[in-house]
């Protein structure tokens, strides 16, 4: 899906004209190719169905462990594991003492929400939506400031403390949990 991204670094004006270091504080952007299996984290809510089981059955949130408190198994581990391990997980579980050969669905029922700040008109927590862009992104905030850098964003993607310049326009995906910035310009 992303091969690569570019980020326009600055040239140091050296004879050689090499590209200068990014800052230490914003990544370079070469993110690898995007999984398209969705991982759960934490905030998520996923249904469990269990077949002929309704007590079993229900909406749970991964909790700050990473856990799904599941009845009759207890916290079952589902940070970063896709819905299909997770499901299997939760049968397996089942199958241990409980239920004889346990029939499972699970399916996520809310994502985990995102993030905009800086200089959009009501930055803040916003809930995430399955197809969503950056563009569509920073028009859930109010759209841009009029002191606004438009030419990029910071982006920082849960699970990862490196900050990402992402150079606009570019039709990115936002994942439930990202973090993003809009930065002020210099006049």
């Amino acid at each position: 899906m992303i091969a690569a991204l570019v980020v326009a670094v600055a040239l140091n004006g050296c004879a050689n004209d090499r590209p200068a270091a990014a800052p230490a504080s914003i990544a370079r952007l070469e993110t690898p190719e995007v999984s398209r299996v969705y991982r759960l984290g934490i905030g998520d809510k996923v249904k469990l169905s269990v077949f002929g089981e309704a007590d079993l059955s229900g909406t749970f949130e991964v909790n700050g462990s990473g856990n799904v408190a599941v009845p009759l198994v207890g916290e079952i581990p589902a940070k970063g594991r896709g819905i299909g391990e997770f499901r299997e997980l939760v049968r397996t579980k089942l199958a241990q003492g409980y239920l004889t050969n346990p029939k499972v669905s699970v399916e996520v029922a809310n994502f985990r929400p995102i993030y905009l700040h800086g200089e959009v008109r009501s930055g803040g927590e916003f809930p995430y939506k399955s197809g969503l862009k950056l563009r569509d992104a920073i028009a859930l905030a109010g759209g841009y400031t009029y002191r606004a850098n438009e030419s990029h964003v910071i982006l920082v993607r849960e699970g990862s403390a490196a900050q990402i310049k992402v150079a606009l326009p570019a039709d990115i995906d936002v994942l439930p949990g990202d973090n993003i910035r809009v930065p002020e310009r210099f006049f």
